[in-house]
């Protein structure tokens, strides 16, 4: 059937990256690779829940959970099914059909996506050399919102604070900043979210906290911008099981420590390691390092899963000439993807 059934506004879209697995070693997702959350996971091994009741409408304990943690009130939270969830509601909330969003290049490509599904006008802000924001680019535009992750994804480094603070103040909509890797990373704005008026901060269970399965994600806001996005949430789109998970791993903070630490210990090995066989290293204040290749990019991902190692091919993305990007993994894991890559860039020279 043609496509012309489609809204307009997804006609263009393609199924989201979905390799075909065979047991190989993953580090194309950025997830925690020291396994999954050991306090959610013995949640769920001792767990007994009503599965005939629906769950909490707002995900009340998971919100207050927040709110001691971060030193906010539950009404700045509104938790959801993954931070995609959250990015869909802030853009539903916030833009009518036809307005400017402003994204960031390079930067996650679903953004794209949630503006022009919900009607939205994808306005491009050309990253700095070094992959800072261009303030006064963003500032000067006719949008909405504007929505940056710091640290970004792909790059991996973190924004300036002072740029960040520059966007809010000069900036006349939603500033989004997505924190989907800022445990990993430095001078966090969640703690403020009551200091701004347009400020919108997004979080993951799916990094740091190492439960990506369970879909649990939200965002934090001053209590008035969190209010109105909380009317446009989906009710009951966060599962029973999934929110008391994520309740038991907020307490177990050691874990969150550890994962984080051995991520600055292998970080510099693993960059190091790179930059001996030849790729060329970009900074990064997160648990991944974007590189550019010696040899071709997609020849090198497809050799690289042949030999049992899936990392992400962004060679062929705006800014990011025959770059891939790498989970940095534990120091097994590291060391065999070294002898994996050396082996492959020996095979197309």
């Amino acid at each position: 059937m043609d496509r012309g059934i489609m809204r307009s506004t997804a006609r263009e879209f393609r199924k989201y990256y979905n390799p075909e697995l065979h047991g190989e070693l993953r580090l194309d997702t950025n997830t925690n690779v020291l396994g999954p959350n050991p306090a959610a996971a013995e949640y769920l091994s001792k767990g007994k829940w009503e599965l005939d009741q629906y769950p909490n409408t707002y995900s009340d304990r998971l919100r207050e959970a927040l709110g001691e943690l971060y030193d906010l009130e539950a009404d700045n939270f509104i938790a959801g099914n993954g931070s995609d969830e959250l990015l869909d509601i802030t853009f539903k909330t916030f833009t009518d059909w036809g307005d400017g969003c402003v994204v960031p290049v390079p930067s996650y490509t679903l953004y794209d996506y949630f503006v022009r599904l919900n009607g939205g006008k994808v306005i491009c802000s050309e990253l700095t050399e070094d992959f800072q924001l261009d303030t006064d680019d963003i500032i000067k535009q006719d949008a909405k919102i504007v929505i940056m992750p710091s640290p970004n994804n792909p790059t991996g480094n973190c924004f300036r604070t002072k740029d960040i603070e520059e966007v809010l103040s000069g900036f006349g909509g939603i500033v989004v900043v997505d924190e989907a890797y800022a445990e990993y990373g430095k001078d966090p704005m969640i703690g403020r979210v009551e200091e701004f008026d347009n400020l919108v901060v997004l979080r993951t269970f799916s990094k740091a906290y190492a439960m990506a399965a369970l879909r649990v994600g939200y965002a934090a806001a001053n209590r008035e911008l969190a209010g109105m996005m909380s009317c446009v949430k989906i009710p009951y789109s966060l599962n029973m099981i999934s929110e008391g998970a994520a309740i038991a791993a907020l307490k177990d903070q050691d874990f969150i420590r550890r994962s984080t630490e051995m991520v600055r210990e292998q970080r510099p090995a693993l960059s190091a390691g790179l930059e001996k066989l030849g790729f060329r290293t970009f900074p990064s204040d997160s648990n991944f390092i974007l590189a550019e290749c010696p040899v071709d990019h997609s020849v090198f991902t497809e050799k690289l899963k042949a030999e049992g190692i899936l990392i992400r091919d962004f060679g062929d993305k705006p800014r990011l000439k025959n770059c891939v990007r790498t989970t940095v993994g534990t120091p097994e894991q590291n060391s065999l993807l070294l002898e994996k890559a050396e082996k492959v860039i020996r095979e197309c020279r």
